[in-house]
């Protein structure tokens, strides 16, 4: 059974992990708490691309401390030479007694690699604590490093009764200013959004982090984008979507935000190609079924081909209602 103690250093190294959630990508963001013998504890986490790992601005502030201590870090720690030094030389260095690991790496480069490395040497590693909250908040890089592939959101906002639009084609705005703020903090959480060249002959987005802290996301456009649209600089892509999530995942897209329209999110959904959909319902009507829908072209034939997911959270966002689907 895991100790009352290791699961509340871990989770103070999964609330540090959230705090730079959206400086890493696209290597992860980790957190690391490390448990003295004297009971004070110093917190460590992963900084931009080619600066400091967890376990290293841990260790740093830890000091002397380290001697003796018990390290718990999401993530495993590495053993190999990237943009900097293994971890798992300056755990061993630092004379940590015992490490606590949230979830192992599935990068090629470390998957085990770390773990083996710290045992051999005499250090005393547990695996497993925190590992379902630990996995729910690495999801997006762990499904990089296991597929090679971007974890993909589909976002659409819709009134109550599915539809996203009205006949003529107008639709600002269906939701409130808090949920189009939620759309901006998914943007700054993704590293590449997706819209159709319909949608942006249409609306002409802009697609950048406005009303959040953030960077701008690479903006991806299905088809061919007016020479003069907001959305560029952008790449335009007119090949398979198979052929683009596997072109991302090797530009290092980890998360990548598909906002449609109707048939861009059709054709990423009838190819099995979401893996969590981000629906604001709104509290309106519109009435018939002349409004514009959700997802283009033909649906499931017959109530046994439906798609079914799992539901993974519900809220209110302004006056709108958030919901949260995984595949089950």
């Amino acid at each position: 059974m895991t100790a009352p103690i290791d699961l509340v250093h871990m989770r103070r190294a999964i609330e540090a992990a959230a705090s730079v959630r959206r400086l890493t990508s696209p290597n992860p963001w980790v957190g690391c708490t490390i448990a003295a013998k004297d009971g004070s504890t110093f917190e460590g986490t992963t900084g931009p691309p080619g600066d400091h790992h967890a376990e290293i601005a841990a260790l740093t502030a830890a000091g002397d401390n380290a001697t003796g201590a018990t390290l718990y870090t999401t993530l495993e720690p590495c053993a190999h030479h990237g943009r900097t030094p293994p971890c798992t030389d300056a755990i061993i260095s630092a004379g940590i007694a015992r490490v606590v690991v949230g979830v192992v790496d599935p990068d090629s480069n470390v998957a085990g690699l770390g773990i083996d490395r710290l045992r051999s040497a005499g250090v005393a590693v547990d695996v497993g604590v925190g590992a379902q909250d630990v996995e729910a908040q690495l999801l997006p890089y762990l499904t990089h490093r296991r597929t090679g592939r971007p974890f993909v959101i589909l976002k659409m906002a819709a009134s109550l009764d599915g539809r996203t639009a009205a006949p003529d084609g107008s639709s600002r705005w269906i939701t409130s200013d808090a949920a189009r703020s939620v759309v901006h903090e998914l943007r700054a959480d993704s590293d590449a959004v997706c819209v159709g060249a319909g949608t942006v002959r249409a609306d002409d987005p802009a697609l950048t982090v406005r009303h959040v802290d953030g960077k701008d996301p690479l903006r991806v456009v299905v088809g061919t984008a007016p020479a003069d649209a907001k959305v560029h600089p952008c790449l335009e892509w007119s090949a398979g979507l198979d052929e683009l999530l596997d072109h991302l995942g090797e530009r290092g897209v980890v998360q990548l935000l598909v906002e449609g329209g109707a048939a861009v999110a059709a054709s990423f959904h009838s190819q099995g190609l979401v893996d969590r959909y981000v629906i604001h319902l709104a509290p309106c009507l519109f009435g018939g079924s002349d409004a514009q829908p959700m997802f283009a072209g033909h649906g499931a034939p017959t109530i046994a081909d439906v798609w079914r997911g799992r539901v993974a959270s519900t809220r209110l966002v302004g006056g709108d209602l958030e919901v949260i689907v995984e595949r089950s």
